[in-house]
Order: C-alpha cells, then structure tokens, then sequence
C-alpha cells in the first residue's frame, strides 16, 4: 500500500511520519470535512485549508455559546484544525486555488451542516454557489466534477448530505445533522415506547461521516498511485449514519420479511430501554451491559438477588420493562448503598460490562484514561483534548501544531512541481476487471480477518468493499457470535446462516473455519499469516497470547505482516483485561452524557461505538501499510528493519483502541468544559442549532416528524403554515435565542403539535418542506427500503446467498468514479464456505488433507454443538 508521494523538502510539515509528503487542499467547512483533514494531518500530511475573508465560521461558534479566555478561534475549530495551514482567498476562482490543486494530492469538498452563525447565508469556504451556510451542498456536485476533470491526479473527496447523485430538489434542501439521524433510521429507535424518539447527542453522525471519507480517500491514493491517475469519492452523510447509527436492522425486515405495516410498532417497541443501564449510586452514577444471559444471571448476583434467578420473566427484556418500576427499585436498593468506585470493582471481577459515566467534569480523570495519557493540552488554547486514536509501533500520532490564525500562511504556503513518484512494490497483481476499467483500490491486498460481533467486522467490511481479498476466519467452538443474532430459532435448519447483523457486516469477505485452540490450528493459522498483508483482531488483550498468536509469532511468520489490534480499551492500563462492549464505550467516553432528556439519566446512542472503532481501525491499518510500503520498515517498534519495498520487511503493529477512538468523536464534550467551563448537557431533541427543533407526533401508527427552524424565514414559514401567524408576530418569539428559551419553546411545541397531529408522518414533513421549513419523517429501519433518497443512491445492493436468499442489503456510503458498479460483490459467507478454497488454492493442501482436517474437527461446515 503506497500513497501517493511529492518528496518535498525536510522542512516541509509532518516530516518524518507516515503520510509525510502527502498534500491534502481542505475546502470544507463545519466537522465531517475538516476531521477528515485532521485525521490526514494527525498521520503526518500536509494539509492546507482554504478560507474566505470571514473565515471557517466555526472559529467563531461554539455549542455552549462561550468563547475562551482570548476570545480567539473557538476551541472546537483548534481541535479539529490542528497540524494545519490556512491559506486565505478572496475569490473562489483564484489563482491560488488553481495552483495548490494542480500539485494536491487530495482536494476535499464539504458544505458544513448548519452550526449556527448568524446570520445564515454566511459562506462557509469555497464558492459553491449556494451562497449558504446552512448544509444545503448545492453547487458541490458540479465543483467536485469540475475539479476532478480539471486536476486528474488528484483524488477528489465530496461530503455531502444526500451525495453527489442526489436530485436538485433534495440536494437543495437546507439539512442539519438532527433530521439526518431522523432519516437514516436511527431516532427511531431511541428513546422509550411511550415518549418520543430521541436523537443522538454530540453530532456523532458528522464526526463518523468525516471518517468514513477518510478511510475512501487514504485507499483511493493508493489506487490513484497504482493506477496514475486519480478519483473521485462521493460520500453521502445520510449513508454513513444508516450504517453507524442503527440502520442496519433494516436487515431483519429484508431477510425475514416482517411487513412494513408493522414498522412503527417495530420501532415503538425497539425503543425499550436497557435495564439495567445507568444507574445512581451512593455519588454519582455507573454503567452496566447485560446483554447476554450469563452477564445478566451475573448482574443479579452482583445486587445481592439470587432470588431472582428463577423469575423467568425478567430474563426477558420486554417483561422486564413492563415490571421496570419494581426492578429497577430492586436494583437501586443495591447500588445506592455503594460507591460507584466499589460497584466497578465488584462487577469487574464478575466480568460485567461496567464504567463509570463520563461528563464534562470527570471524562480526563476517568483512570485508564488517564493511565493511558489519553487526553494532553492543545497547543494553542491549553484545554485538553484526546490524542490521535492509535498507535503504529513507536508512532503515536504527529505531536499536534497550533491550529492556524486565519490566513497565517496565505504567504508562505508553496507546493512545488512534483516529481515523478517513486512506487513501491505492489503486494500482488491486481486482479482484473470485467470488461476493462480500474481495479477497486486495494485490490492485491490480503486481509486475515480474525474479528467477531460489529467493530471488527465494520473495518473488514470497508477493506474487503474498497477491494481488499478479506478471509474471515471463525472458531468451530467459536463461531462469530453475531451469526445468533436477531435470526431464526435453532429449531431451523442451518438457522445460523440467519443473523442479521452478521448479514449486514460480512459482505465481501470469504470464509473459513478454523479451530485455533488446538496447535494444529494455529499452525494453519501461522501459514495463512505468511499469506496476507494484514491481520486484523478485535479478541481480548490476553486472548491472542493464550492462543500463541501475540505479535512475535505473527511477525515472525510474516515480517512483512500488519497486524491490527482492536482492544476495548487498550494493551495497557488498568482496564486492559476488562470485558468492553459498545454500550461500555458508550458510557465512559461521555457520548451517553450527551444523549436524553433534560430532566432523565443519560442514554447510550445504542452501538454507535462499534462501527466508529471499526472506522479508525480500518484508517490505521491504511496509515500502516502506508509506512510499510513506501519505507519497507514499518514505523519503529514492531517493525522489522529490513529495507525492501512491498512484502519484504516492514510489519507493524498496530494498536486501534476502539474506547480511544470513541473519545475522539465525543471530544467536543471535553474541548467545551476545558477551555470555557461550559458543560454541555443533554437536551433531548433540541440543541444549540436550531430553535425551534423537536420530533412532533403525528396522525399513524408510532408517526413522527423532525423539524429545526434554523432562520427567521424559516420560522415565518412554519407560523404561517400551522395557521399561527401570531407566533411571528410574538416579541418573546422574534429571535432564535427567544425561541429557545423553555418555556418559550414548550409553547411553541404545543402549537406544531396540534398541527402535525392531523396529519401522517410523511405528508406533515411534505408540507414543512414545501413551505421552506427544514423537516424530515422519522423513519424507522423496517421503512428504509421504501426511501426514495436511498432508492435513488442505490444504497441497498440486492445479494443472493446460499441459504438465505436473494435480498437487499445495506451497501457502502461511498461511490468511487473509478469503479462506478456495485461494491457488494458477494455475500456473507455461510460458515466454512471457502475452506477448500482457501486451504486449498492458497496454501496448496491436496483435497485428502483437507478431508483430514474435516474429520479431526479442526474445520467444518458448522459450528460446534449445533
């Protein structure tokens, strides 16, 4: 894997680290584009942002409305611009535009969503036309068009809210990250059955689209160097929260045919609460996972309740919330009578699930963390902020540089002509495509998939659609226990090919059995190893070493090999061995703070951690390879010393630490009290964008509509259509800070409630639209397939699988112009799927061995003891 290099000169920025030499243009505004910036930047490329006169005008917004101390840049605008340059234009034909993108290595275009800078029509960056601020990416289509025909070389990534195939209408629509989430399945599913749903707190969704982007551009360049020639990545935002968000249970209506009728009682009913979750203390409160049975029968030991073992009732989640006021008064009776500190201790060593809850105030002193070093100052501000999620041998992350002043560089930023750069080595030969046309981008590199349940599976997901060959390999004892997952009963045959999730997030892969407690199966696995490029695991720390697969071994059956670690919580530290699962991550990190109503405890977005990790993972192990190939020795530690290119020497080990990554994305929890003293706060549906916003209810089964008034024709709008003009005419009402006020707001609710209760969910946001109010239903997964705006992207991909089926599945939230066709080429595998394949054509076992290995029960076409 090789980026494209320019070989600058020694003092050029990030000299030294991985993505050194690369040349990022930033023409993006607002979180999604410039996270993708600082991701590039943190790996130690150059990145240049372009600005107009007036600035990003996230230098000047913050979500609690305060300023530092300097009354500069805002805090968030110096987290997520560190390590970069700012380079000034007046017009957006200037020259200087001209002259960086002809020597760029990769242009990124994004309209930030609408973040409340008065007035609205304030530009964000780059001319695009819209002459708006407000999140429309009208005029995007045709500048990453125009861009990517003009400058060939270069990779164009595009960020926009529906993609670049979005029709004019849609493209147009002013939208924010909260009818985003209304759209893409997730606030559905939040919440409680009686209340209203609930969005996600902390824009969870611009951060994860910034990501996504990353992982799409940092393997486009390596296309873009194989090939010579360049690419465009059309990413949409609403794609990238349908996966990250909870979407992907639209599943369970492809595969097992519940009716749409049925969504919104579907969606009412997903929306029960974990119980038990976060719960109050002796001072303060603690979080807990019980998603299995064994955690579960383990938590009512921890509350002193044996007795409760035999209640068959409360093993269920949907008895146990209809009896929730009684359980839960058995359950704080326990955890009130103790210290959070004593309750960790005592679940930890049960091996439950369990964190203390991060706020504003706590989230930098919570111990791993701090034992880790995980948060450390801003370079230009003081407040703390989280380093770089990974680490790749003895590189940690570019030590970050101030964000720029605006126009700091405007005079001294030159890019000269390149030479011609110097390619490594491919790993294989790409293979072919069908009918001429250029291979996906890592076509030729061979992943060894040894990950289970969704972070993991996330990250070999993205590689195997980007075009990496990804062999996913599963334990006949231990089989990758989401294929028992939201399927059929065991009383069905094969009934474990039926998974949902394992469906949604092993697409693209092959599969294999492989019985790795035994040495005859880590011998197998040592000779797949000397095979493949990359091993990626997302197991506990010590399970790799029980095994005999700890990174010695790896690297000494492929000094060449990247391996890619994914702990819940690190290698190190006093958590190392701790059990993590997304609703963990979700607690410490402060995501769940963020999430619920003003006046109730905070509420995990629901697994929104799982595909984040996944995402920095897949970005590490891009940066990794990266290294390894254009250097042939890795990063330092854990890597060999060889000086070949390609698969000679250069293994890495990577450590992607999914809690780390998770504190990155909430980072503006920690930014805003570090810098101003500000704690954010849940809110439930309103926020510090819009006012008024909220999710209404409507006329329908579970009907609901999203709406956020982001301006004053907006709000005149909306008065005028719900038959109240004399809320326009309202002094209290008059400007977005009145309406926002609470009582001001209650009484605004109360209005719209009246009006979109006569009306179905999808007519109450036809006529919002029409009328100029930003609105969106709130879809619930089971309705995604009848989505004209993911109909018309060609999200779901159809799949025809062996046992289950022909049948929609949720794609990738990327087009590549190189490669305009699918990028779902093959389902999930059933188990054991390509074991002749594999041991056969890739490690040249003759048929009769590999009947030998049948009958030992080292492979099989089925997990044990089913």
């Amino acid at each position: 894997m090789t980026a494209r290099v320019s070989h600058p000169q020694k003092e050029t920025p990030g000299a030294g680290h991985p993505l050194h030499g690369i040349r990022v243009l930033e023409l993006a505004t607002g979180i999604a584009g410039p996270y993708l910036g600082k991701m590039f930047a943190d790996a130690g490329a150059d990145v240049v942002k372009i600005e107009r006169p007036a600035g990003d005008p996230l230098r000047a917004w913050s979500a609690s409305g305060t300023q530092g101390a300097d009354g500069g840049d805002s805090a968030l605008f110096r987290f997520l611009n560190t390590s970069k340059r700012s380079v000034v234009v007046t017009d957006a034909e200037s020259p200087r535009i001209t002259e960086l993108a002809a020597q760029a290595d990769l242009i990124v275009l994004g309209d930030g969503l609408h973040h409340g800078v008065p007035p609205a029509g304030t530009e964000p960056g780059l001319d695009t036309g819209t002459g708006s601020g407000t999140g429309t990416g009208t005029g995007i289509p045709e500048l990453a068009r125009r861009l990517h025909a003009a400058y060939s070389q270069a990779v164009v990534v595009a960020i926009t809210p529906f993609g670049l195939t979005a029709n004019s209408a849609d493209a147009t629509r002013p939208m924010t990250e909260f009818l985003l989430q209304a759209l893409s399945g997730s606030t559905a599913g939040r919440g409680s059955p009686e209340g209203p749903p609930l969005q996600a707190g902390g824009r969870i969704g611009e951060w994860a689209s910034g990501t996504y982007a990353a992982v799409a551009a940092l393997a486009a360049l390596h296309g873009a160097h194989r090939d010579g020639a360049g690419d465009l990545v059309d990413v949409s935002m609403l794609d990238c929260m349908t996966v990250i968000l909870g979407g992907l249970s639209v599943v369970g209506r492809t595969v097992m045919g519940r009716p749409p009728a049925a969504a919104g009682a579907a969606a009412a009913a997903s929306r029960i609460p974990e119980l038990p979750s976060i719960e109050p203390t002796k001072d303060g409160l603690v979080g807990f996972c019980t998603i299995t049975a064994q955690q579960f029968q383990d938590f009512l030991l921890l509350i002193d309740r044996p007795d409760l073992l035999a209640d068959d009732d409360l093993a269920n989640l949907g008895s146990r919330y209809a009896r929730r006021e009684e359980f839960l008064a058995a359950v704080h009776a326990w955890t009130s009578t103790h210290t959070s500190e004593e309750i960790i201790e005592r679940a930890a060593a049960l091996r439950i699930p369990v964190a203390p809850i991060g706020s504003p105030r706590t989230v930098t002193t919570i111990d791993q963390f701090t034992a880790r070093g995980v948060f450390g100052p801003n370079p230009r501000g003081g407040f703390q902020q989280p380093r770089t999620p990974y680490r790749i041998g003895d590189f940690r992350g570019r030590p970050p540089e101030p964000a720029p002043t605006l126009g700091e560089h405007t005079d001294s930023v030159a890019w000269p002509a390149r030479r011609p750069p110097v390619a490594a080595a491919p790993t294989t030969t790409p293979a072919a495509v069908p009918g001429g046309g250029r291979p996906l981008p890592l076509s030729g590199l061979r992943v060894l998939d040894l990950t289970a349940f969704w972070a993991g599976p996330s990250a070999t997901l993205l590689l195997g659609s980007l075009g990496a060959d990804v062999i996913k390999v599963e334990g006949v004892s231990r089989p990758d226990g989401m294929r028992f997952s939201g399927g059929k009963p065991p009383s069905e045959p094969r009934w474990w090919e039926w998974g949902v999730m394992f469906l949604a997030t092993n697409p693209n892969k092959r599969g294999i059995s492989l019985e790795l407690t035994r040495p005859e199966g880590i011998d197998l696995a040592r000779r797949l190893i000397a095979a493949s490029d990359v091993v990626i695991e997302n197991f506990s720390p010590r399970v790799l070493s029980n095994l005999g697969l700890d990174w010695d071994v790896v690297h000494a059956a492929n000094p060449a090999a990247i391996l890619t670690r994914m702990p819940a919580f690190g290698l190190d530290g006093p958590w190392r061995d701790r059990t993590g699962f997304a609703q963990t991550m979700e607690q410490a990190s402060g995501m769940a703070w963020l999430t619920g109503t003003a006046d109730g405890p905070p509420l995990i977005p629901r697994g929104a951690c799982d595909p984040i990790a996944g995402l920095h993972a897949a970005f590490a192990t891009l940066v990794a390879l990266a290294a390894r190939d254009r250097s042939g020795t890795g990063t330092g530690s854990g890597s060999s010393s060889g000086t070949g290119t390609g698969r000679g020497a250069g293994g890495t080990l990577v450590e992607a630490t999914m809690v780390e990554a998770v504190l990155n994305v909430a980072a503006e929890l920690t930014i805003e009290y570090t810098a101003n003293g500000a704690e954010l706060m849940r809110a439930g549906n309103r926020g510090p964008l819009a006012a008024p916003q909220g999710v209404y209810r409507c006329a329908g089964p579970d009907g609901w509509v999203a709406l956020a008034i982001l301006d004053d024709p907006a709000w005149i709008g909306l008065c005028t259509l719900i038959g109240r003009p004399d809320l326009a005419r309202d002094p209290e009402l008059v400007t977005s800070h009145g309406r926002r006020q609470a009582s001001a707001h209650d009484r605004i609710d109360a209005a719209i409630t009246t009006w979109t209760a006569a009306r179905d969910r999808d007519t109450a946001a036809a006529e919002l639209v029409a009328a100029g109010v930003p609105a969106a239903p709130v879809v619930p997964p089971a309705d995604l397939l009848d989505s004209s705006l993911h109909a018309d992207r060609g999200f779901f991909e159809r799949l025809r699988h062996p046992v289950v089926g022909e049948h929609p599945m949720p794609g990738v939230a990327f087009r590549l112009a190189s490669h305009p066709g699918p990028l779902l080429r093959r389902p999930a595998p059933t188990f054991g799927q390509h074991d002749d394949e594999v041991y056969g054509d890739l490690l040249g076992l003759s048929a009769s061995e590999i009947n030998v290995l049948r009958e030992s029960g080292l492979v099989a076409d089925r997990p044990a003891g089913v």
